[in-house]
């Protein structure tokens, strides 16, 4: 597993997350071909070489015409979906931006989805968090974890006035996830909303020291000021996470969205060791077209959950029907509900508790003609991302089955 860990011991922001990923070797054009997928214009992004009280690092500049504008929520998503995004890019940035509506949405009193971000929900803030999480795909990064995040103290201006430091947003958002923290004796926002975000939803629960494996890359972010005394930088160490002893109960967990992880002729699922607890949600619908569950499986994916699926079932007095299902981290099961009522119209649903056993797997890529195509590798067998291979057959005019077995077969 390819992890990405970042040590925030100086808090985090979205550009100094943005410039770390890109120190560590994401790659520049990725990261700007995926901002570019969004509705908006007049931006730029340039990276430049700084230091820090002597600590060489990169500094992510995003350059728009109107930092001070005002984006809901809603429009927000909306710009993000209607960019056809890869998938774990957009699952990450809608999950950043849902989380930030949530709390912002408590702080003030309003529905979530009306909540209009101000500095979170202009321009430069967008483009840190969909350069980010593009920067981390580049990456082929599987896995996120975080130490505790270092927060200032005092006082600090925002667009609602002077406010407690840290601030209400950051606070909330640090209760929701369950995330630690440290205190610096520094008067400074040391961590901001949006870098929090990405942090939380990202690691999903992953705090703490750097995980046990091999250390392949590391990047330093730099922020806009050089504060005497403490390098304003947050540090992204790369590492191949070692494997999992099934039953040993070492190791880390391994990546989330796989199946059952083995070890020779052995499942996890039959091992001693607990699994990765999961919420199962379900609702049953009589009522909805065939085009409208494969949207609600759609939106269930884009909302963070792990997988979705639909089961046709009959319901009493032989009504023929469906049952959706969405698996997802405890955590946002609220959120993946709501979306799961929403999108299928049901009167409610229900929920359990469940445990699964994720396998060990890997990332790589092989060029067909020009065309980098994703390969995931386990102990059965090979995978090549679909979107890669679908992008591929259009620009070649071969069959997509036929690069997907190339794809494979290359490797």
């Amino acid at each position: 597993m390819r992890t990405a860990w970042f040590h925030c011991f100086n808090g985090v922001a979205g550009d100094m997350t943005l410039g770390a990923l890109l120190d560590a070797g994401a790659d520049l054009d990725a990261v700007r071909i995926a901002i570019e997928a969004l509705d908006i214009d007049q931006w730029a992004l340039e990276v430049e070489r700084t230091q820090r009280c002597g600590i060489a690092a990169t500094r992510a500049l995003v350059t728009a015409p109107d930092l001070e504008q005002h984006r809901p929520h809603h429009e927000v998503r909306r710009i993000v979906i209607a960019a056809d995004l890869p998938g774990p890019i957009a699952t990450h940035v809608l999950a950043a931006f849902a989380a930030l509506a949530e709390v912002e949405g408590a702080i003030h009193g309003v529905d979530p989805d009306q909540v209009e971000f101000h500095e979170v929900g202009s321009l430069d803030a967008v483009v840190d968090i969909v350069g980010t999480c593009a920067a981390l795909e580049s990456l082929g990064i599987g896995s996120v974890a975080c130490s505790p995040i270092t927060m200032g103290t005092g006082t600090f201006s925002a667009a609602h006035g002077i406010l407690p430091n840290p601030g209400p947003a950051v606070l909330s958002l640090l209760q929701r996830a369950g995330a630690p923290h440290r205190s610096a004796d520094v008067p400074a926002e040391l961590a901001t909303p949006t870098g929090v975000a990405l942090m939380t939803t990202l690691a999903r629960g992953r705090f703490g020291p750097m995980p046990d494996g091999v250390v392949q890359a590391i990047g330093y972010g730099a922020g806009g000021r050089d504060m005497p005394g403490r390098p304003n930088v947050v540090q992204v160490v790369i590492i191949e996470e070692a494997e999992r002893t099934v039953g040993s109960g070492t190791g880390r967990a391994t990546d989330p969205t796989a199946g059952p992880q083995t070890t020779g002729s052995r499942t996890a699922g039959h091992a001693i060791d607990a699994g990765q607890p999961v919420r199962l949600l379900e609702a049953n619908v009589d009522d909805t077209t065939g085009e409208i569950l494969g949207h609600a499986v759609a939106a269930l994916l884009v909302a963070g959950a792990h997988d979705a699926w639909v089961t046709p079932i009959v319901m009493k007095k032989g009504r023929p029907a469906h049952t959706v299902h969405a698996l997802c981290d405890p955590s946002i099961a609220d959120r993946v509900g709501a979306v799961l009522v929403a999108e299928t119209g049901s009167l409610g649903l229900r929920g359990s508790t469940i445990e699964r056993w994720p396998q060990q797997r890997s990332e790589s890529t092989v060029d067909i003609e020009g065309h980098a195509i994703r390969v995931k590798v386990s102990a059965g067998g090979r995978k090549p991302e679909f979107d890669d291979a679908l992008a591929a057959s259009k620009a070649l005019g071969v069959p997509v089955r036929e690069i997907l077995r190339r794809a494979a077969a290359e490797l």
